[in-house]
């Protein structure tokens, strides 16, 4: 069982993101990254402990593969601390993670592993820097495999998937043959820490690192701006005598 499962450097969810001004004091396409600790998104940490549960059960080997800058690897050293066998870098120009679109991503993955035998190609269900949850779906498609989103459990028996996911209120089920590709939602499996011992082993585990092969750009950020501040709340009374005034300021406020 061959597992590889796409891991991306974000800034850490409790950092505080301010955008980078751009020329002339006008809004910047970036973010400023002085102070900004990177760490590895979340929802790959579940793709990564699931496939460790995966490779527990079944044998084979975990890649751990990420797109990026020179800083991508200490992303992957992580992922090889955590389970990964060896790891594949990618390099692009993409230091902070937001300078590549979904389709440029997925396009460089699928192209790099077009020719690499696989049975099962792993995402987070999104990025928590973009949060587009687009570069699962849209690799598995260009690679022509199935996919499923949002997965919460995954059976593996006699070359064929089981994921499970919810939809609606409901837990659906979707059987295919392997190789498949699934994003990992909360609840699939929890991350486990890795210890000291993981920590050093991880620092002699390969890495291999190639040129990724990125598509014209098919969207553009034009600009990055903190979203506009929330107006101040105001109380308008207490107790049911509060009632009245409520149902007044809803009608002439907002509309309703």
């Amino acid at each position: 069982m061959k597992i590889i499962v796409c891991v991306k450097r974000v800034p850490h969810t409790a950092a505080r993101i301010r955008p980078a001004q751009g020329s002339g004091g006008a809004p910047g396409r970036q973010i400023q990254t002085d102070g900004v600790e990177f760490t590895l998104s979340p929802y790959d940490e579940i793709a990564l402990a699931e496939a460790a549960r995966i490779k527990e059960k079944h044998g084979g080997e975990v890649i751990a593969l990420s797109l990026g800058g020179d800083d991508s690897q200490t992303i992957l050293r992580t992922a090889l601390a955590m389970g990964a066998d060896s790891g594949l870098h990618l390099r692009a120009p993409a230091t902070v993670g937001l300078e590549l679109d979904g389709f440029q991503v997925a396009s460089a993955i699928a192209g790099a592993l077009r020719g690499r035998p696989f049975d099962l190609l792993l995402f987070g269900r999104l990025a928590v820097d973009d949060q587009s949850s687009q570069v699962g779906t849209l690799t598995a498609r260009l690679l022509e495999i199935p996919s499923v989103a949002d997965v919460t459990r995954i059976e593996l028996a006699d070359g064929r998937a089981r994921f499970h996911h919810l939809v609606e209120g409901r837990v659906e089920v979707v059987e295919c043959p392997l190789p498949a590709a699934a994003t990992a939602q909360k609840g699939l499996v929890e991350p486990k820490y890795p210890s000291i011992k993981q920590i050093m082993t991880a620092k002699k585990k390969p890495i291999e690192s190639v040129d990724a092969q990125l598509p014209p750009a098919a969207l553009e950020i034009t600009a990055i701006e903190p979203p506009a501040p929330r107006k101040a709340g105001r109380i308008v009374g207490t107790g049911p005598a509060a009632a009245p005034e409520l149902a007044a300021i809803l009608r002439r406020e907002a509309g309703l």
